[in-house]
């Protein structure tokens, strides 16, 4: 099980992911596709992914864009595993969508 992270440490992994914001006890980032089925072709991969790491993230859909949060609600926070699968999330995201 991982450790919560501190206020400090949460401050700091922040910032490494500059699109993923703080609310409350979880991170999260908005993403825009070109289309419907874009978006729902990423949150398809992010679903592999998650279930591959065995942490899952809460995930809204609205047309063309995506939110993902991210807590680990067993440590009653936010715990590294959560910035490493937001980096994992946002690897996706460019490889297969970049600027």
């Amino acid at each position: 099980m991982s450790e919560r992270l501190t206020e400090e440490q949460v401050a700091e992994a922040l910032t490494r992911l500059p699109n993923w914001k703080l609310e409350g006890k979880q991170i999260y980032r908005r993403y825009a596709f070109p289309s419907f089925p874009a978006a729902i072709a990423f949150v398809n991969q992010v679903a592999q992914l998650a279930e591959s790491w065995n942490h899952h993230p809460f995930i809204q859909i609205d047309f063309k864009y995506v939110v993902l949060r991210l807590t680990s609600w067993h440590a009653g926070g936010l715990t590294m595993k959560d910035f490493d699968e937001a980096q994992a999330f946002d690897a996706v995201y460019d490889e297969t969508w970049p600027s």
